[in-house]
Formats: structure tokens, C-alpha cells, sequence
């Protein structure tokens, strides 16, 4: 057991890196014979059963306020739409391909942070956001000529993702993070399921729902497992270790992508992709040091204790 909170919380924050991916490998594998509806329900419905043993064992409420409940089911919207997205993208892009374009999703909270929280921002990390976009369009361009409109929806995700992210900080401090993944999942599970329902036998593509077969239903199971077990370490370290520590971590996730990519795939990123992984890696880092910096001024401007 890891004793330091901040060792502890890089550690928790690298499982996630090495964890998250199994989500996007089992989702493509599940691709191949199930519709991205059923697998994006799959991830709410696994992940919900799951989580409530977990909250029943922590003896947690489960109880929530109608503005609580409002949002919780806002969250949920906007997980379901982001990792259809995603899904669907992986059906035929490699999988690091699309998480690159989704690490653009720092820039979009950079951006929307600062419009709806009144956030600080200096003109620097406006540029750097800016040609973090740039670099996604170095990985988006080929993919578009090689993948059609598809390699968009990554793009989708990332916007989507935000929305998540921004509802989550709205309410991080009034509910207890496993309550907000239990929560999120219930509320994923009532939307997905009537939708399904609706589609069976229809024909509608992506979501008229079939019998798994065989391994399909091992991947759909790892879809809401990995989920909830990855973002579990997320949530914990982010308990124990500060964001501005964890968050240049993160980007150990495209390394995970690209190695289990090409090992159950065969994929591998061409040099112009690699490109813009640079490119966003590098715009995302600087932003982390500057907003380090802004912190560290901020601190400094306390007046001291008497």
C-alpha cells in the first residue's frame, strides 16, 4: 500500500491510463457484430450494476434534490451522445487515432470554463488551445479522406465530453463521486433501454439491438466494466493527488491506445498522426504549466496568516 497521497494518486492516475483503453478495445471489438446503441447501453447498464453494490457497501444515500436529479440526467445525456460518438468512430478508425482528436477536450473546457464560470485565461493558452486545435487537424485530415464524415465524431466527443465535465464540477462538490457514476449509469440505462426497445426489429441502423453471440457478450461486459473500473482510479486519485499533478499523466493514454491498437488490431498511427499527437500533446502540456504558474501567482498574493 502506498503511503504518500500524491505517490498514491500518480499511481491510481496511471491505471487509469492502462485501463481506459481496454474500454475503447473491448467497444471495437464489440463493434464487429453488435450496433454501437446496444454497445453504448451495455456501458450503462454494466457499469450501474456494478457501482450499486459498491454504494450499498460504503452505506451512501442514495437520496438527491430535483435540481441534483435534473442534472444527474443531463450528465447522463451527455455521456450517452459522447461515447455513441466515440463508438462509432472506432467502428472503422483506429483507436488511437480517435482518442488524439478527443484530447482536444481540455482546450473546449479551457474555452467554456472561461464563458460560462468566468475563468481566467491569458492570451497565451487562447493561442495554445487554438493550435491544439491544429494539431487534431493533422490526425482529423488524413482520417477524413481514409474514413469519410465518421472521423468527425471524435470531434463530437470531445464537445460532448466537456458538457460532462463542466456538469460535473457544477455538482462534484454535493454528491459523493461514486453517487454520481451510480447515478449517471441509472439514468443512462432508463434512456438507452426504451430507445432500443423502440428499434428492435426495425432495422434502424446502429440501433435496432441483437442476441449477442459467443465473445460479444465477454466485450460487452468489459465495456461497462472497464469503464467502471477505470474511472474509479480516476475518481480516487484525483482524491488523493492534486488535477494540476495528474493531469500531464494523462496523456500516457494515447501510449496504452497505440500499443493495444496494433496488438489486437495490428493498427499503427502514420507519421502525419503522430504529428498532431505531438502538436495537441504539447499545446495541452503547456497549458497545465501555465495554469501551474497562475495558480502558484494567485498563492503568492494571499496575505499571510497572523
Amino acid at each position: 500500500m502506498i503511503k504518500d497521497p500524491t505517490l498514491r494518486g500518480i499511481a491510481l492516475m496511471i491505471a487509469f491510463c492502462v485501463l481506459a483503453p481496454m474500454l475503447d478495445t473491448a467497444s471495437k471489438l464489440a463493434t464487429q457484430t453488435i450496433p454501437v446503441g446496444q454497445i453504448t447501453a451495455a456501458r450503462f447498464v454494466v457499469q450501474g450494476a456494478l457501482m450499486a453494490p459498491i454504494a450499498l457497501a460504503m452505506g451512501l444515500s442514495w437520496q438527491m434534490t430535483p435540481r441534483l436529479t435534473g442534472l444527474i440526467i443531463l450528465r447522463a445525456v451527455f455521456l450517452i451522445l459522447s461515447t455513441y460518438a466515440f463508438v462509432a468512430a472506432v467502428t472503422v478508425m483506429p483507436i488511437a487515432d480517435a482518442l488524439a482528436i478527443v484530447f482536444v477536450e481540455p482546450f473546449i473546457l479551457l474555452i467554456l470554463g472561461h464563458l460560462i464560470f468566468a475563468d481566467e485565461i491569458g492570451p497565451r493558452r487562447i493561442i495554445a488551445s487554438v493550435v491544439g486545435f491544429l494539431g487534431a487537424l493533422l490526425v482529423i485530415q488524413p482520417s477524413l479522406s481514409a474514413f469519410g464524415w465518421v472521423a468527425l465524431y471524435p470531434l463530437a466527443t470531445a464537445f460532448l465530453f466537456s458538457g460532462y465535465m463542466l456538469i460535473t464540477r457544477a455538482i462534484s462538490s454535493q454528491m459523493d463521486s461514486v453517487i454520481q457514476q451510480l447515478h449517471t449509469s441509472i439514468a443512462g440505462s432508463v434512456i438507452c433501454l426504451p430507445i432500443l426497445l423502440w428499434a428492435d426489429g426495425t432495422n434502424t441502423y446502429s440501433l435496432d439491438p441483437v442476441m449477442p453471440q459467443g465473445w460479444a457478450w465477454v466485450w460487452l461486459f468489459g465495456v461497462g466494466f472497464w469503464a467502471a473500473v477505470s474511472h474509479m482510479c480516476m475518481t480516487l486519485a484525483l482524491k488523493n493527488a492534486p488535477a494540476s499533478t495528474l493531469a500531464p499523466i494523462h496523456y500516457l493514454e494515447i501510449v496504452t491506445a497505440v500499443v493495444l491498437g496494433y496488438a489486437v488490431f495490428g493498427d499503427f498511427p502514420n507519421w502525419m498522426t503522430w504529428a498532431g499527437i505531438a502538436v495537441i500533446v504539447s499545446s495541452g502540456l503547456y497549458i497545465i504549466l501555465r495554469e501551474r504558474h497562475s495558480a502558484a501567482q494567485s498563492t503568492a498574493r494571499l496575505p499571510a496568516d497572523i
